[in-house]
């Protein structure tokens, strides 16, 4: 499986979400300082609940730019099959049967990607549980509950 092509492929997603973040933020910030939000009454709250809209906007794609800035300056190493689980890893694993890669990354958790071979990769992010839980293990450790089995790590 290509790393490269992974990140490359998270940062793309991450960018598709700050443009679509940066739209919706114009859009509120038109219908917060627009003519057709001025109250009409002491009751009208229109504009305050659109610059409130505008507020939680401006704040996501804050967020989002964060990420791509972290991804995009993050070194994802090369893993040999012996070395522990650490940030940067690409993971296959085992589960029930069913075998699921993660990426442990320093943003974009939650983000599904094509592996490009017919599957998916989830992005696990710092805070996320999962990430805390295979990071140290290796290749052939198992995890208890909920019954997962390290196979690779890349």
């Amino acid at each position: 499986m290509d790393k490269a092509r992974l990140v490359a492929a998270l940062v793309a997603e991450l960018r598709r979400r700050y443009d679509r973040a940066i739209a919706a933020l114009s859009g509120a910030h038109e219908a917060a300082t627009g003519a057709d939000t001025k109250a009409e009454n002491k009751y009208d709250t229109r504009g305050l609940e659109a610059s409130y809209l505008a507020a939680g906007q401006a704040g996501q794609a804050d967020d989002l730019l964060r990420a791509i800035h972290a991804v995009e300056s993050f070194d994802f190493p090369e893993f040999d099959l012996d070395d522990p689980i650490a940030p940067g890893a690409l993971v296959e694993t085992e589960q029930e049967g069913e075998i699921r890669h993660y990426l442990l990354s320093p943003a974009g958790g939650g983000i599904v990607l094509d592996d490009g071979q017919g599957g998916s990769v989830t992005v696990l992010g710092p805070a996320s549980p999962l990430a805390e839980r295979l990071t140290g293990r290796k290749s052939g450790d198992i995890l208890a509950d909920p019954g997962i089995f390290v196979l690779e790590v890349f």
